[in-house]
């Protein structure tokens, strides 16, 4: 019989899945699994999900773990620690359509009040703790706040609902819960949660006319990038914290 030692985690941007195979022929590796922990920790973060498994095959292929235990089939073999870290470290990011998946599970939104609800989140986690919620940067356009990628993404649905990322009104939570699941995965996972969720709770009722009314106050940070419909500047993080964390609705 071989002995495995397998660290788990998750890759969305793969999404699978992935695993560290070690073979344990001595005691003396027990020291070398710790540092590759500690590694995948340290440059991963603490709240890091990863799950170790010991487990005993016939020989020392991925494909006789997997029959000693179905629960590790289609788990991806990742080569080597540097990797697998890396892979793990581009999940702990999110960008903005990762927020808008998550929002569109709960509230059924047009792509102009998603825009607005995606940046009013941003705001709010900025304010909360002087981070960022996602990677994409905001520009200002004619009806306010747009984070470039979102709006890709969702522009063909006009003024219409957006379906996609929502299911069946008996199957919400089905559909929520693989939204909420990748911001869990992500740096500060359940702060982000609770951070978006006590901002739905504020303004998830608005309709996108008045978001566009909130946005475009005097002295708003949009107020005071926002140009002509030619030109689409990048609103300044300092700006956009400023102005929230005093903001009266």
């Amino acid at each position: 019989m071989v002995t495995h030692f397998i660290f788990m985690s998750s890759s969305y941007s793969l999404g699978t899945r992935i695993a560290l195979d070690f073979i344990v022929k001595e005691a003396s590796i027990q020291e070398e699994l710790k540092k590759d922990l500690d590694a995948i920790i340290e440059q991963c973060g603490r709240d890091v999900s990863i799950s170790t498994h010991m487990i005993q095959a016939d020989e020392e292929t991925w494909e006789s773990v997997c029959k000693a235990d179905h629960f590790f089939k289609d788990v991806k073999v990742i080569e080597n620690l540097e990797t697998f870290i890396k892979l793990i470290q581009k999940d702990r990011q999110l960008n903005g359509i990762d927020v808008a998946k998550y929002i569109l599970a709960k509230i059924t939104c047009t792509q102009l009040k998603l825009q607005k609800l995606v940046y009013l989140c941003f705001a709010d986690y900025l304010c909360d703790t002087g981070k960022l919620l996602f990677t994409d940067k905001i520009y200002a356009f004619k009806y306010g706040p747009v984070v470039d990628t979102v709006y890709k993404k969702y522009k063909e649905y006009g003024y219409e609902a957006i379906e996609e990322e929502r299911g069946d009104i008996d199957s919400r939570d089905v559909f929520e819960m693989p939204a909420k699941s990748r911001i869990l995965f992500a740096e500060d996972g359940t702060g982000k949660i609770v951070s978006i969720d006590k901002t739905l709770k504020k303004y998830g009722d608005l309709t996108a006319i008045d978001l566009v009314e909130l946005t475009h106050k005097e002295e708003s940070p949009w107020r005071k990038t926002y140009k002509d419909e030619e030109t689409y500047l990048e609103m300044e993080l300092d700006t956009i914290k400023n102005y929230h964390e005093f903001e009266i609705l």
